[in-house]
């Protein structure tokens, strides 16, 4: 074989590489909008918790968190939303998307940082696999974390934007069982969007 064969196979190969690579990296991600009255909250779902990605995705696809409320808001912890039931509209889905206690995706490098996105879940007494709640999550809204979380919930995503919305949601006056006076609702959106541009827009890094 001739060198300038030999070159030009090499310069193939290295071409072939660049665009493998250039389409990997472009992989693209579901970008996550929570629609409130006090602004977006924008967040990504965690590849390695896919049990809890899938079912999140089917069911803001299907419409289940349209028109329901943040029922739990507990300043400087959490805010959490997904029960169905606080819905001030019609169903108009179908009521099978919503499913069983999901098994638990529980990692120690998944920790309850702020913005972490988890899932609620019944006491270790009745539920000592941790299985989560199928529709009821919770986002974490102290900025030094809520550590006492790791590795008993399941951490399933990460806020990427609208973090003082976090911070007016959780600043509103509340029962004493913890439910806002005045009910904040949401609706949710779904985009997809290049992972370089995630990563580039909100300065994170994909592991």
């Amino acid at each position: 074989m001739s060198h300038k064969s030999v070159l030009l196979i090499c310069v193939l190969f290295l071409i072939s590489l660049f665009s493998y690579s250039q389409e990997n990296s472009d992989e693209k991600e579901f970008l996550i909008t929570i629609n409130t009255e006090y602004g977006k909250i924008k967040l990504i779902l965690f590849d390695d918790t896919p049990l809890h990605k899938e079912n999140f995705l089917n069911l803001a696809k299907a419409g289940v968190y349209d028109h329901i409320i943040f029922h739990r808001v507990i300043n400087n912890f959490m805010i959490q939303s997904g029960d169905y039931t606080t819905r001030n509209k019609p169903i108009n889905y179908d009521p099978r998307v919503i499913q069983s206690p999901i098994k638990a995706e529980v990692f120690p490098h998944h920790l309850h940082v702020h913005g972490a996105i988890g899932t609620a879940r019944k006491g270790d007494d009745v539920n000592p696999e941790r299985k989560s709640n199928s529709t009821q999550f919770y986002i974490i809204q102290n900025r030094k974390g809520a550590h006492h979380l790791d590795d008993k919930y399941t951490v399933f995503g990460q806020v990427m934007s609208g973090f003082e919305v976090l911070d007016l949601i959780a600043m509103q006056p509340t029962s004493n069982k913890d439910r806002p006076l005045n009910n904040i609702r949401i609706t949710v959106d779904i985009d997809q969007v290049s992972r370089l541009d995630i990563e580039k827009f909100y300065n994170f890094t994909y592991k």
